[in-house]
């Protein structure tokens, strides 16, 4: 892998990381429209990391209050009813799914769901799952014909079931063309939370996995030597800067705006990728991973 391959794909992980477009899918298909060789799966873990620590900076106190919390509740049983030591709880059980099916699931992860057709039709499906969420909350927010505006939940209605759920759909983002945060935010729509409820859960949920994955790729790396490390690196401070920017933005924009421009990019972008892939302009398979 080259610096500016390494600039881009950086750039490329840090602006769509956050957003539910699919970081995943988009640097599958940087390189194979630039002609370069599939990034990978440990690439992608990796600097992941780098847009976790954006995460980590940005929602700073909110961690800090909840790890405290959380801990205190270990030797204080009045603590357990705190809201952030709750919520502590209930980070560590909406990440049971990604783990077990992260490592049941990763030679699949590396090798079959990186086919192109299936980036394509999760972008096209999942960006419609996303559409029909916005809608739905949209409705609650502003009224129905004949019925008010209706409440919708907050973090603190968030309970083990609901976690759990949310963790199953961040499951789902192990497939290309899904995206951690649209499925996490749209399934946290479709159980009616708030946009903003949903978004923050996301991205705390998103830390353990995200850091235990790029931990895992590193120490394999590590001892199977398959990664640049210096454009890994660069890549991944790149994805950092860039995905700090973008989490403050997009915390402004679910606020008072819709989703639907991002719902059409997905399927304008699915739509393409079929119909570039069947023409033959494009391989449905990844080529040898960058080194």
């Amino acid at each position: 892998m080259s610096w500016f391959e390494s600039l881009v794909l950086g750039l490329v992980q840090g602006l769509t990381e956050f957003l539910p477009v699919s970081s995943s899918a988009h640097l599958r298909l940087t390189a194979a429209f630039s002609g370069w060789k599939d990034p990978g799966a440990a690439f992608t873990a990796i600097t992941q990391i780098g847009t976790e620590t954006a995460v980590l900076i940005y929602f700073r106190k909110d961690i800090g209050r909840i790890i405290s919390s959380w801990f205190r509740s270990l030797f204080d049983k009045t603590m357990r009813r705190n809201h952030d030591a709750q919520m502590g709880w209930l980070v560590i059980v909406g990440s049971i799914p990604i783990g077990v099916l992260g490592v049941t699931l990763k030679d699949q992860i590396e090798g079959p769901f990186r086919d192109l057709r299936i980036t394509a039709t999760m972008l096209i499906v999942v960006g419609l799952v996303i559409g029909i969420a916005d809608r739905m909350a949209a409705l609650d927010e502003t009224g129905r014909r004949h019925r008010a505006p209706k409440q919708r939940k907050t973090l603190e209605n968030l309970g083990v079931k609901d976690g759990l759920i949310f963790g199953l759909c961040q499951a789902c983002a192990l497939i290309p063309g899904v995206s951690r945060s649209g499925a996490t935010i749209s399934g946290g729509l479709f159980m009616g939370y708030k946009r903003e409820a949903a978004a923050r859960y996301s991205f705390l949920l998103a830390i353990p996995a995200v850091l235990a994955s790029g931990a895992f790729e590193v120490k394999d790396s590590l001892s199977e030597g398959h990664v640049a490390w210096g454009p890994t690196l660069f890549a991944t401070v790149i994805a950092f800067a860039s995905g700090y920017a973008v989490i403050a933005w997009f915390m402004k924009w679910i606020s008072n705006k819709s989703f639907m421009p991002f719902v059409w990019y997905r399927v304008a972008l699915g739509i393409v990728i079929i119909a570039l892939v069947g023409a033959g302009v494009l391989s449905p398979h990844a080529a040898e991973s960058a080194g």
